[in-house]
């Protein structure tokens, strides 16, 4: 594995920018905003991995409510709401997320 090339950083920002958000992770992508802009990385492109996470998040939750909503209903079985099928929306703007 030591002769495989590593992730470039902008990407590895990119990554920990989103999935930090995803998680909602309490130190909110500060560092990794920062090392984007440092980087020059176009605002554009942070704010569509900011969408994009919080696209994601915000499915999670409605999610997870669903079925919490469903247990708690004693409904059997917990299926996804209609029309979804692997779980991949655009977000509000288009982008898609997987």
């Amino acid at each position: 594995m030591d002769n495989e090339p590593q992730l470039h950083s902008n990407i590895v920002a990119m990554v920990s920018l989103a999935s930090g958000i995803a998680a909602n992770h309490p130190a909110m992508g500060q560092c990794q905003l920062e090392r984007l802009r440092g980087a020059g990385v176009p605002e554009h492109q942070i704010n569509a991995v900011i969408e994009i996470a919080r696209h994601i998040r915000d499915e999670a939750t409605e999610k997870l409510d669903f079925a919490f909503d469903a247990a708690a209903n004693d409904a059997a079985p917990v299926v996804a709401p209609e029309g979804e099928t692997c779980g991949c929306t655009p977000t509000k703007s288009g982008q898609s997320c997987c």
